[in-house]
């Protein structure tokens, strides 16, 4: 059976249309992988799946993602960012790049939810961390650029959690038969909204959760950069956690309209 594979124009150019054609023929793919992004097992023999070629500036390193997940693409990333990692991702260097160990940690967005209390009333709020530092794209500078991408998406600033975020249109949470679908953005040029992030299994969420969502037709976002919050068990120390981020400055969010319910 051939595999599910789906194999970007960008990465073919960048891989070149052999080895494009041996991957599509099975030669050189692993039917069972870890998805790059969410982490969880796939199979490229039962079910769709993307080539993410991630890029540095010696090494290129192909792995494998649900298309549910991710698309595929090219990714760039910092070399650093190749040689310091240490757990695989499930891809493989390709042939003629320079180091042959590099394998890249890419980072992944966490997400959490939780009733958040502000101005007495409580609120549904999802709490987006990721896993590794966010590096705008197409830049080779280290850094981490999670907060200032988010800001020219429209996101505030927070530097306390005294009242609602303001409503940031295009934007949405997609809730379907109680549990939590996607965070969708707008799409390009104005088409369909595209999703942000995804959940590979759609996530359960509180009873509680659920009825402040449909009470107040949103969910608040908020966002803090790779060790700002941490998975907290109960959310009094999460609503800690978010008031330690806003006060050194490293929290932004905003209200999303609820899509579904």
């Amino acid at each position: 059976m051939p595999r599910m594979l789906d194999v970007s124009d960008a990465v073919r150019a960048e891989i070149g249309d052999e080895e494009a054609d041996r991957l599509l023929a099975g030669e050189n793919a692993p039917g069972r992988y870890d998805c790059t992004s969410c982490r969880t097992p796939g199979d490229s023999d039962l079910e769709h799946t993307s080539t993410v070629l991630f890029i540095g500036d010696e090494t290129a390193v192909l792995a494998f993602a649900h298309a549910g997940c991710l698309p595929s693409q090219v990714v760039q990333v910092t070399e650093e960012q190749l040689q310091g990692a240490v757990r695989s991702i499930g891809g493989g260097i390709i042939p003629g790049a320079a180091a042959q160990q590099a394998v890249p940690e890419p980072a992944v967005l966490g997400v959490t939810s939780g009733l958040v209390l502000i101005a007495g009333e409580l609120h549904p709020a999802l709490v987006v961390e990721p896993t590794a530092p966010i590096v705008r794209p197409g830049s080779t500078a280290a850094g981490d650029d999670f907060l200032p991408l988010l800001i020219e998406q429209g996101f505030m600033p927070l530097p306390q959690l005294a009242e609602v975020p303001p409503v940031l249109h295009g934007w949405s949470v997609l809730l379907a038969v109680g549990r939590l679908h996607a965070v969708l953005q707008p799409g390009a040029e104005g088409g369909a909204p595209v999703a942000w992030w995804q959940a590979h299994q759609p996530l359960q969420v509180t009873e509680g959760w659920r009825a402040a969502a449909n009470k107040h037709q949103q969910v608040l976002l908020f966002a803090a950069p790779v060790g700002s919050i941490g998975r907290q068990p109960r959310e009094d120390l999460m609503r800690d956690a978010l008031d330690r981020a806003a006060a050194t400055g490293k929290l932004v969010g905003a209200a999303l309209p609820l899509a579904g319910t």
